[in-house]
């Protein structure tokens, strides 16, 4: 397990999902959460856990993490402590309130935990065998791209065209080779942010969307405020460190969040683009050095469509594609 944690969901009938975190063989929940997993008050759930404390049915060490989140609070971004709670603290309240939700989340988090310690990852032997097949065939591909350089003299263009043939091929095969074996990681990334994204001034980009690109009259209207939590999200700290320590790695979320919370009553795909490479190009690592840029346009729409479509126990390796396609290697 990373030592910053992992991020997973718990999908509760269609509409409603909670984001859980899994850190040092548990799953952390906080109060808010476990009102929303178990329909209760927050004075009923808040009830239940000091009683647990009280009793001393679990020792409040090792139960209770804090950590700093940052909240939309009017127009200001306000860092707040929250506590997370374990898994024992979770059943604990599930037992206590008597809810079927509950044991239903027991059940998931227990397997959750155990695909994670005794397998990692959970295998789709199927997709695996297939993208197996199709990376034989790249490499294959590589193979014959080297043997034309071994028996033909090259121009100096045709040389160097080959050889960035066989560059992208290679770094393509590497990151597919690490995704089918589900060890795909964030790598290469870059620490140092230029801009920070903030409310006001992204309403303001995605007004200007619509004004140049035109778009229905409920284009870039807010259903509710989870677009500003879209935003808080990515500057998340958990443990005192940032969740999303890179520029690359903020944007990839970026993307994911807006694409999943469905804030918009309409264009919520295209505003994510949008906003995803507006947020690397005011970093200053949309473009490579030669001003090409580092993710061409069907790259982009492939990789909005690939995200809508996702489940939610994939957002972290959907963000790690996002990664790697937009890092320091590419």
């Amino acid at each position: 397990m990373e030592e910053r944690g992992n991020i997973t969901f718990y999908q509760i009938g269609e509409e409603t999902q909670i984001e859980v975190k899994v850190e040092n063989d548990t799953v952390w929940l906080t109060q808010s959460q476990m009102q929303q997993l178990f329909l209760q008050t927050k004075q009923n759930v808040s009830l239940h856990i000091k009683n647990i404390f009280n009793e001393k049915e679990l020792a409040r060490e090792g139960s209770v993490k804090k950590s700093l989140i940052v909240r939309k609070e009017g127009n200001r971004n306000v860092e707040r402590s929250i506590e997370y709670y374990s898994l024992d603290v979770i059943i604990s309240v599930g037992y206590r309130v008597k809810s079927q939700r509950g044991t239903q989340f027991r059940i998931w988090a227990n397997k959750t935990l155990k695909d994670y310690l005794t397998k990692g990852y959970a295998i789709d032997k199927h997709r695996m065998q297939q993208q197996s097949r199709q990376l034989d065939e790249l490499r294959q591909t590589v193979k014959l791209l080297g043997n034309v350089i071994e028996r033909k003299a090259l121009n100096t263009e045709e040389a160097t065209g080959l050889l960035k043939v066989i560059t992208d091929y290679t770094y393509a095969l590497d990151v597919l080779d690490q995704y089918d074996h589900q060890i795909l990681e964030m790598g290469a990334t870059t620490k140092e942010e230029l801009f920070q994204i903030n409310y006001p001034e992204a309403m303001k980009a995605i007004k200007g969307l619509k004004d140049k690109f035109g778009g229905s009259s409920l284009f870039g209207n807010e259903k509710d405020e989870s677009f500003q939590g879209s935003l808080a999200a990515i500057y998340q700290t958990f443990g005192g460190k940032d969740l999303y320590p890179s520029v690359e790695e903020k944007a990839a979320n970026l993307l994911y969040f807006v694409i999943k919370n469905h804030s918009f009553s309409d264009g919520n795909k295209r505003i994510a683009a949008f906003l995803f490479v507006w947020f690397l190009e005011k970093n200053s690592i949309l473009y490579r050095p030669d001003g090409s840029k580092k993710i061409a346009d069907n790259a982009l729409v492939a990789l909005t469509l690939m995200i809508a479509e996702s489940k939610p126990e994939e957002k972290d390796m959907m963000a790690k594609v996002v990664v790697n396609l937009i890092n320091l290697k590419n």
